[in-house]
């Protein structure tokens, strides 16, 4: 019991010293370029279309146009409609622009998982014993 009071006094006044040491004084950057660049291992080394020119000018006309379980506009009326008034088929089609998938199928052969052998999967269960026995 005393053992750990000790201790315990000891640690509190203990100096912590960090276990990263950083070089030079912390600087903030003037300016940093936020604009759009391509990945460097882009097959096209650019920009698709609809990073350079933008679509909407304000966020308002962004959410006209917006697609959240159908058009977002559409969905909230004043009128007699009112919300969830309007059948989902007369808010019109939910279909994705060029190059966007809903789901991970509809993408190129290239992006499936590829399928995974028996002789993997027992490798994988025995953790591997089974490929020297």
């Amino acid at each position: 019991m005393f053992t750990t009071r000790v201790l315990r006094q000891a640690a509190q006044h203990a100096e912590r010293t960090p276990s990263i040491k950083f070089i030079g004084k912390r600087t903030i950057p003037a300016s940093i370029d936020h604009t759009p660049q391509p990945h460097p291992e882009s097959p096209t080394h650019s920009l698709p279309a609809s990073f350079t020119q933008p679509s909407h000018s304000t966020f308002s006309s962004y959410r006209d146009h917006a697609q959240q379980f159908g058009p977002l506009r559409k969905t909230i009326k004043s009128s007699e409609a009112g919300i969830g008034g309007l059948a989902g088929s007369d808010l019109g089609p939910v279909s994705p622009p060029k190059g966007v998938f809903f789901d991970r199928n509809e993408l190129p052969s290239r992006f499936h998982r590829t399928p995974i052998s028996l002789a993997e999967i027992e490798a994988v269960e025995t953790g591997g014993a089974a490929a020297f026995a």
